[in-house]
């Protein structure tokens, strides 16, 4: 499987992508267009490890509602990334059964390198 998860009007998103020139054979999914499902999450999940590895801190949302000052369970991190698109970390790419989540220097060269290796 080769899918991309990310925000259309996120520049980032758009450059990282850019970036790593994908070929056709990828699937890109805007986020906010076309939500994620629960099975689509599950799989992420299974891939990275945990739903919190998959959940952006960095969302406006996320500040809002005070969450930093709360105990979040991983099923709180699966519902709130299911509630609104805006708390998944992004872009996150899938090539086959590696995970790449995030758009850390680290994490996209790694996605690099992996598309290197294909």
């Amino acid at each position: 499987m080769k899918k991309v998860y990310y925000l259309k009007s996120c520049s980032t998103c758009l450059r990282i992508l850019k970036e790593l020139d994908l070929s056709a054979d990828f699937v890109l999914q805007d986020i906010k267009t076309e939500a994620i499902t629960e099975t689509q999450l599950d799989a992420m999940k299974t891939r990275s490890g945990s739903y919190e590895a998959l959940f952006s801190k960095r969302a406006q949302l996320y500040k809002q509602r005070n969450l930093k000052d709360k105990t979040l369970s991983e099923a709180d991190f699966k519902h709130l990334i299911l509630e609104h698109y805006t708390f998944l970390k992004r872009p996150v790419i899938i090539l086959n059964e590696h995970i790449f989540v995030g758009n850390a220097k680290k994490t996209v060269e790694a996605a690099k390198t992996a598309l290197e290796a294909l």
